[in-house]
């Protein structure tokens, strides 16, 4: 970034003719242009109706995950969740109702799992969750707390229909060499 007066790293000047003012305009526009670009990549990797990861987000964080795990020799789960009749509650509720439906799901999710897990949804009313140095006991609890937080959901919303789910689960080991892999065999885990 060139400012007038101020030496760069070759030890040239920065551009003379422009006034102080006209320098903080070019930075300004400069911070701007960062800011779109930031979230431009932000929103390419972000499902816009529940904030989650969509899926090319949670395949690039959680490949990275699964790498890190792999390095540290630690334990990988993938869990891979399907709404129980969402269908069914876009067509007796309508799909603004069935939106309200994937949010919720998606807040109970952010408040089950941990901030060091990686969430997000794939699409329709599909959900994964990655979860990293947990071992069979911590994923048993943490399910316990998803079922138990949707619980006190469906209680206190009542709208007509309870949210359930269905899940799919994979452990990783050195057999699977990427997310996408595990992605297949947790959705197989999911409808036997």
């Amino acid at each position: 970034m060139l400012i007038p007066g101020k030496p760069v790293k070759n030890g040239a000047s920065a551009d003379p003719s422009l006034s102080p003012q006209q320098a903080r305009e070019v930075l300004r526009d400069r911070a701007r242009q960062a800011e779109q670009e930031v979230m431009g990549v932000t929103m390419a990797s972000m499902d816009e109706l529940t904030l989650l990861s969509n899926r090319h987000g949670f395949t690039s964080l959680a490949q990275l995950g699964l790498e890190t795990c792999q390095r540290l020799e630690i334990p990988a789960t993938l869990l891979f969740f399907d709404l129980d009749n969402f269908k069914h509650i876009n067509y007796l509720y309508g799909r603004a109702e069935g939106d309200n439906a994937l949010k919720t799901f998606a807040d109970v999710l952010r408040i089950a799992f941990r901030e060091s897990d990686v969430i997000g949804r794939l699409g329709d009313d599909e959900f994964v969750a990655l979860l990293t140095g947990s071992s069979a006991v911590d994923i048993a609890a943490i399910k316990a707390r998803l079922e138990e937080i949707l619980d006190e959901r469906n209680a206190t919303m009542r709208r007509g229909y309870d949210i359930r789910f269905c899940i799919g689960q994979v452990e990783f080991d050195p057999l699977h060499h990427s997310i996408d892999e595990l992605l297949i065999e947790a959705e197989r885990a999911l409808h036997p």
